[in-house]
């Protein structure tokens, strides 16, 4: 086994500024730098993720992986191979400089042929997790379970039609929050990966979405009884792989939580990618959660325009980073939550070295977000034209309205002694352009 599996890579990636032609290097993340009363480092909280970073080998629908992965060796045994990935996992995190990383639980341990022996390697393999964070300071963001891969998952978890199923599904959320709560993580997601439908021929909706937030009942319940004191996020996504997801967007997230008394409990992970498959901004997907005081972790990347499929690109869009953090921001940033890369090297970018360049690309996009947005707020100039928009809402008229203080026949009689021929004035022009004078 190779004593480094980024030999060309630097032991720690280093911000050298704009102007440093150096690509293993920072251009505008600089983690110490204060913004808005922060470190760079504190407002971002970067994580970077298990399954993209060591698991995934750019495999697509019409083709085999084409990544070189040197710490996945085809002769060696699956434990050997899972602890090879997991040295690789934080030799990066430790070179690029990130604090954060997430998992599933089967991308550190291997489904073995029976679920006591995929219990045991998980077991085994969070030992193993935790020297790794105590010899290298790298804390867990938030963990899960993949309830999505194995055949026995093709027509969901939660949502199975077989109570076994949903007993595997249980089996696998109890042992994933074990494991999370062993590795002092910050959070829980469900990801529903296929709870949802191909057909609604064969499904009982209203008997899935009962099933489904039974599951999210009973791992409240759990979390409680081991003393797990974190957030459990969901992470919306409205379709890929099945024709429709339950867990479609924030809004019909937020709509389950309420009916089945779970708004106590959950807050969303928000993905850019999914937000553009929901039909969504990812800038309108945050600001629904601060409206409804959901916002509890960020999933960053970026899909193709154009495409309609989860393609998870790096985020190198400066308006999308510059919009998500101008609302972290005004949400009062992250408590336990981060800024997770869920996005993946393309196809032909098949070296090691690769996910270094991917994910400084990203991290440095989100720096100057983060800039660009600290400064559309002291300016104040955006704040000034809403404010002025909304203006007619802070009189005795709006304050009356809001306070729930008129009925329909006051207003009607308000309406006949006004002549209102138009609406306050929306300057999008204006504003675009000085969003433009940050980026």
């Amino acid at each position: 086994m190779p004593t480094t599996y980024f030999p060309d890579v630097p032991a720690k990636i280093k911000y050298e500024g704009p102007d440093s032609a150096n690509p293993l290097s920072f251009k505008h993340y600089d983690a110490d730098a204060r913004i808005a009363g922060k470190s760079m480092r504190d407002h971002l909280r970067f994580a970077a993720c298990m399954w993209h970073c060591m698991k995934q080998g750019n495999a697509d629908p019409f083709g085999v992986a084409t990544r070189q992965m040197p710490w996945d060796d085809p002769s060696a045994d699956a434990m050997t191979n899972a602890r090879n990935a997991l040295d690789a996992m934080f030799e990066f995190l430790t070179k690029i400089d990130i604090g954060f990383w997430c998992f599933h639980d089967r991308d550190i341990a291997p489904e073995l042929p029976a679920l006591r022996e995929s219990h045991a390697a998980l077991e085994e393999m969070v030992a193993y997790a935790k020297q790794k964070q105590q010899d290298t300071g790298v804390e867990l963001l938030w963990g899960t379970a993949c309830l999505f891969i194995h055949p026995r998952y093709m027509g969901g978890a939660g949502t199975s039609p077989s109570p076994e199923v949903f007993a595997h599904a249980a089996a696998q959320v109890r042992r994933a929050l074990d494991a999370t709560k062993e590795l002092g993580g910050h959070g829980y997601v469900f990801w529903g990966g296929r709870e949802g439908y191909d057909t609604l021929l064969n499904t009982e909706l209203s008997r899935d979405l009962d099933h489904l937030a039974k599951l999210l009942h009973l791992a409240v319940d759990y979390k409680k009884s081991i003393g797990l004191d974190v957030p459990f996020y969901i992470e919306p996504k409205p379709k890929e792989p099945t024709t429709h997801q339950y867990d479609h967007d924030a809004s019909a997230c937020h709509a389950f939580l309420m009916k089945y008394g779970l708004t106590d409990h959950f807050k969303l992970n928000i993905e850019a990618n999914h937000a553009a498959l929901a039909g969504h901004s990812f800038h309108h997907e945050l600001e629904y959660c601060r409206a409804n005081d959901l916002l509890g972790s960020i999933d960053a990347n970026r899909g193709g325009e154009n495409i309609g499929w989860d393609t998870d690109q790096f985020p190198t869009n400066l308006y999308d980073t510059a919009l998500a953090m101008l609302t972290l921001l005004r949400a009062g940033g992250f408590t336990h939550g981060g800024l997770n890369f869920d996005a993946k090297v393309r196809r032909q970018s098949t070296e090691p070295i690769d996910l270094f360049h991917a994910h400084i690309g990203g991290m440095d996009a989100f720096a100057r977000g983060l800039k660009a947005a600290a400064k559309i707020i002291e300016d104040g100039r955006i704040d000034e034209l809403v404010n002025a928009r909304y203006a007619g809402w802070d009189t005795d008229l709006g304050r009356k309205i809001e306070a729930g203080q008129v009925t329909l026949a006051d207003l009607d009689e308000v309406a006949q002694q006004t002549d209102v021929q138009t609406a306050p004035v929306g300057r999008q022009e204006l504003l675009e352009n000085i969003l433009n004078e940050y980026l």
